[in-house]
């Protein structure tokens, strides 16, 4: 088979495949923010699938230049939905809309303009640049973030999905630099070809194994935030006592309010290995994210101070400081994911009640 032939063939392959996942992840996921992200991250991949060029020289053409800025901006999806996937909590916000619509304007100015005037090597070089710069800060913020999943299985499944995707992108990215202006290369698309429809079938194939309902955790409603009580009856005994021993750092020490309380932090003064703390919050308590733990602590604090009468003329501020949130705005946005009113709104109501 010629090498153009095969190049299309895995092309046309990997885009069918990114097509039935988006599909079925937005049968499964489309009312979740990190299910519209996953199926937003299959449409702009398969963008990329259809233009990329390694080597290439021509000019983009009008009609491909919105699918190349589709494709280049596909990284700031890419590095949202790595966000949501590692925080339950993150959704969306306008911010990051504006982020996308920049990167895909400047991608698509860049082709029109600099494309258009001969200048195709600067347009290559440009919009790779900018994908490795959304591919460094995707990883840094997941090598932050990972460790606050406290589901071995799903821990590992979703460290797969971002290093493969992150490989993927960080190799493309350099590999059309180093060869942009060189001419088109028929064998190096071919490998790239193949190696993005692996990437995909191995996604693919993990999600059908593990099921994207195991991945994706399920949003929680409004009010489901309290914090839940170890079922003491079920436990061992041993399990029993670190529980106990957790919950007094919690209730009394509260050792939540600290800046920068990790998972590893918990488990040496409760002297037991991490993985055996990550099962005992996973387990026993029922948490899927270590940061959810920590803020519904938090959260509860700060609805019995909001609730106090003695405490009416504390600004919202401080008791959010005080419960160990780092600013007001993460506060607010996890309180109203948490209770559907914002602070100052649910302290009037309390109040009011009393």
């Amino acid at each position: 088979m010629p090498l153009d032939h095969l190049d299309l063939a895995l092309r046309a392959a990997a885009i069918a495949l990114l097509a039935m996942l988006a599909v079925s992840l937005w049968r499964d996921l489309g009312r979740q923010s990190v299910g519209r992200l996953a199926v937003a991250l299959a449409l702009g991949s398969a963008a990329h699938a259809a233009t990329f060029n390694i080597g290439g020289t021509a000019v983009p053409s009008l009609a491909a230049a919105p699918l190349i800025a589709l494709a280049t901006a596909d990284i700031v999806v890419l590095w949202l939905f790595c966000r949501a996937l590692f925080d339950d909590g993150f959704a969306p916000r306008w911010q990051h809309g504006l982020i996308w619509l920049a990167v895909f304007g400047f991608s698509l100015i860049s082709c029109l303009v600099l494309g258009l005037a001969g200048h195709a090597r600067i347009v290559i070089v440009a919009n790779n640049l900018l994908a490795l710069g959304f591919v460094g800060l995707t990883l840094a913020q997941t090598i932050r973030s990972w460790s606050a999943d406290l589901v071995e299985g799903r821990r590992r499944v979703r460290a797969f999905v971002v290093i493969a995707a992150l490989g993927y992108g960080g190799v493309n990215a350099l590999l059309q630099m180093v060869a942009a202006g060189s001419g088109p290369s028929e064998l190096a698309n071919v490998v790239n070809a193949a190696m993005f429809l692996a990437v995909i079938g191995a996604v693919a194939l993990m999600l059908l194994k593990v099921g994207a309902s195991d991945v994706f955790a399920p949003e929680a409603p409004h009010d489901a935030i309290s914090v839940p009580e170890p079922v003491v009856a079920a436990q061992p005994a041993a399990n029993r006592k670190l529980v106990d021993a957790l919950m007094r750092l919690m209730a009394d020490e509260r050792i939540y309010r600290q800046e920068n309380v990790t998972i590893g932090m918990l488990a040496t003064r409760l002297a037991i290995p991490e993985y055996r703390l990550r099962r005992l919050i996973n387990g026993e308590l029922g948490y899927r994210n270590f940061n959810t733990f920590l803020n519904n602590h938090r959260i509860e604090e700060a609805k019995a101070a909001l609730a106090d009468p003695t405490q009416a003329e504390v600004p919202v501020i401080t008791i959010a400081m005080d419960a160990g949130f780092q600013s007001l705005g993460p506060f607010n946005r996890a309180f109203k994911a948490a209770t559907g009113v914002t602070p100052t709104e649910f302290r009037r109501m309390r109040l009011a009640a009393a």
